[in-house]
């Protein structure tokens, strides 16, 4: 038996997506059951590796046969999905879900300072956009789309900030190295403040006059850089 055709059949089967650790420990488990068969047995070592090999060949796989599914990764979890473009038949079926309200501009280019840069301080932040993002940081907090990831070896230690699982399922990613290229982002050129301004250190907000870059706004280029996936039902 292939090891693809077990995963395809364990995939169908899932009511959620399920990582390769997850699908390797359940090969595990297969394997040391009590009424586990020599097939079971044989697969219980599987490796990492292997699994992730055999859904690649089965996303190849499916992709040639040109069905109506296709199976996907989304922050790190495989899944079976439904083609867009069926989207139309399959809302009438299921119907449509509240979805949160789309995320403004400012948050959006937020989120790609971030997202490139992580992990930073708000103080970072602001010094790449160039206004302060109090109100942002709150919404895409809220959201979950960004979490606080632990304190900067600096004076004062501010807060540290970095996206979440979520934030790559918003933007239908299989892991931060398929964001696209954005160089120019990356060359910005961060001051990190010696000590905090504000009297409160998790913020380590610098005055106006500070957060003024060298360059025009770049808001117009980060805008460019990321944008959410279209509501569709998979």
């Amino acid at each position: 038996m292939e090891l693809k055709l077990i995963l395809e059949s364990v995939l169908f089967s899932a009511q959620k997506p399920m990582s390769v650790k997850e699908l390797r420990d359940l090969f595990t488990a297969a394997g040391i059951a009590e009424d586990s068969t020599e097939e079971a047995k044989a697969f219980k070592k599987v490796k990492d590796d292997d699994v992730t090999a055999a859904l690649e060949q089965l996303v190849a796989d499916h992709e040639t046969a040109a069905r109506s599914y296709r199976l996907a990764c989304v922050a790190g979890a495989w899944q079976f999905v439904t083609q867009p473009e069926f989207s139309p038949w399959l809302k009438a079926l299921v119907g449509v879900k509240n979805r949160p309200s789309r995320l403004s501009q400012a948050a959006l280019e937020t989120l790609a300072i971030i997202a490139y840069r992580q992990p930073v301080t708000r103080a970072e932040v602001e010094q790449v956009r160039g206004v302060n993002v109090d109100g942002t940081m709150q919404t895409i907090l809220e959201r979950g789309l960004v979490e606080q990831s632990g304190r900067a070896e600096v004076v004062g230690r501010p807060t540290l900030y970095s996206t979440t699982p979520l934030f790559l399922e918003y933007f239908g990613l299989r892991g931060l190295e398929d964001l696209p290229a954005a160089d120019e982002l990356r060359r910005i050129p961060i001051e990190h403040p010696p000590a905090p301004i504000t009297a409160d250190a998790g913020l380590a907000t610098v005055p106006p006059e500070q957060l003024q870059l060298d360059e025009p706004s770049k808001d117009e280029e980060i805008a460019k850089v990321i944008a959410p996936v279209e509501p569709k039902t998979e």
